[in-house]
């Protein structure tokens, strides 16, 4: 049984709004942004770490624990479900897939 265990529905996804509500609550957890910088800047989720996905194939994601929980997000879902597969490879151990921003309905900094 994972740390995600009891908010997964069906797949492999968490609904990025129930999602970024957890986040408010849980501050050792990482939301991330895999989307290029200037995509970055038009609009994230508050509180989003941004590590391109073009980068993150090429270095390690410097996240300073590699168990603690990292949401990954993007702007469609097909590079976060990329980020997770590398990011698990990196040994991070409780990483999930939100899918898109496109689908999130909560304020966005820029």
């Amino acid at each position: 049984m994972g740390v995600f265990d009891f908010l997964l529905k069906k797949g492999p996804r968490l609904d990025i709004n129930e999602a970024a509500e957890y986040l408010k609550d849980n501050p050792s957890a990482v939301l991330l942004d895999v989307r290029e910088p200037d995509e970055f800047a038009s609009g994230r989720i508050p509180g989003s770490w941004n590590m391109p996905l073009s980068i993150l194939m090429s270095e390690s994601a410097g996240l300073p624990d590699k168990e603690a929980p990292v949401y990954v997000y993007c702007l469609s879902g097909v590079r976060s479900r990329q980020a997770v597969r590398i990011l698990k490879n990196q040994g991070y151990t409780n990483v999930l897939d939100l899918g898109g921003i496109n689908k999130y309905r909560g304020p966005v900094e820029s």
